[in-house]
């Protein structure tokens, strides 16, 4: 198992005004991450939108991502859901694909049918079981409405530590992770903790996280690279109203308007989302301008 450190990005998915990817831009937005000091890429998750694509744009962002990083970056990709049994066959039918060019899957809590702790356990053993590349568990309580306790974590990691590579935890609870951390070093677990939350990302990593899956390094990967790899407190500092920003009227809406402002994207999401309102997106001019001084 190949190990994933440092800073990866949560790859949006760009659309055209028409309303389809639009690969022109995601060829764009895959080169600054190539020559941004990524150190992987995070396909067709939560913030690119995976839910809105219908199953053959799927298969065509999955297969342009490949071709266009051809191997310069290792590649996580999203498969998650709220059925275990359509998880599962979705990770038998990738089963090749994902092989050949894939570091890991990210698959997220079941959402919507709010499974307990043991429900949960036995759905990422299902998982664990049928997918062919290690796993980061994705806990996100504030989008699936069920909370992956560290006791929980430790136990599926404990039931396949071939399989199970690690947890992105977006719960946003420092003391809930930090006791799943505690806990992973008592067990003496090679269990890789990595924030899910670029606000927090230094002081979780100052307790032993192994890095960052980021949202804002789509629009600023250098200076993402240099808060993982520097632990640069102060310059994450400096990006706080951004973070702030680029979340308070929900993910990618906020990125989307920085991407589009930097030319790099138009500014287009699916609904049920939609671009942030015309007050956000002129904070979000002024605190790009203030970044840049």
């Amino acid at each position: 198992m190949t190990k994933l450190y440092g800073l990866g990005t949560a790859l949006i998915t760009p659309f055209t005004p028409e309303g389809k990817v639009d690969y022109e831009a995601l060829d764009r937005l895959l080169d600054r991450q190539l020559s941004g000091q990524i150190d992987y890429i995070v396909v067709l998750g939560t913030t690119g939108e995976a839910v809105t694509l219908s199953s053959e744009e799927h298969e065509q962002v999955r297969n342009h991502v490949v071709r266009r990083t051809n191997n310069q970056i290792p590649l996580v990709l999203g498969v998650g859901g709220n059925c275990t049994a359509t998880v599962c066959e979705k990770l038998h039918a990738m089963h090749d694909e994902l092989l050949e060019n894939y570091a890991a899957i990210l698959s997220v809590c079941p959402y919507y049918n709010k499974p307990s702790q043991e429900g949960l356990f036995r759905h990422f053993c299902a998982v664990a079981e049928a997918s062919p590349v290690p796993v980061i568990l994705y806990n996100v309580p504030g989008r699936t409405g069920v909370n992956l306790l560290p006791e929980t974590v430790m136990r599926i990691y404990e039931a396949h530590p071939d399989k199970i590579m690690g947890i992105k935890e977006a719960s946003g609870n420092v003391e809930q992770i930090k006791r799943l951390m505690d806990e992973g070093r008592k067990a003496n677990a090679d269990l890789l903790v990595i924030s899910g939350d670029d606000g927090i990302a230094c002081e979780l990593m100052e307790a032993g996280a192994a890095g960052l899956i980021s949202v804002a390094s789509n629009a600023f990967e250098a200076d993402f690279h240099r808060i993982v790899h520097e632990k640069d407190a102060a310059l994450q500092a400096r990006y706080a109203n951004m973070i702030r920003l680029l979340f308070c009227e929900g993910n990618p809406s906020g990125i989307k308007t920085v991407l589009a402002k930097q030319g790099v994207i138009a500014n287009v999401l699916r609904l049920p989302l939609v671009p942030n309102s015309v007050a956000v997106q002129n904070e979000i001019q002024e605190e790009l301008i203030r970044l840049s001084k």
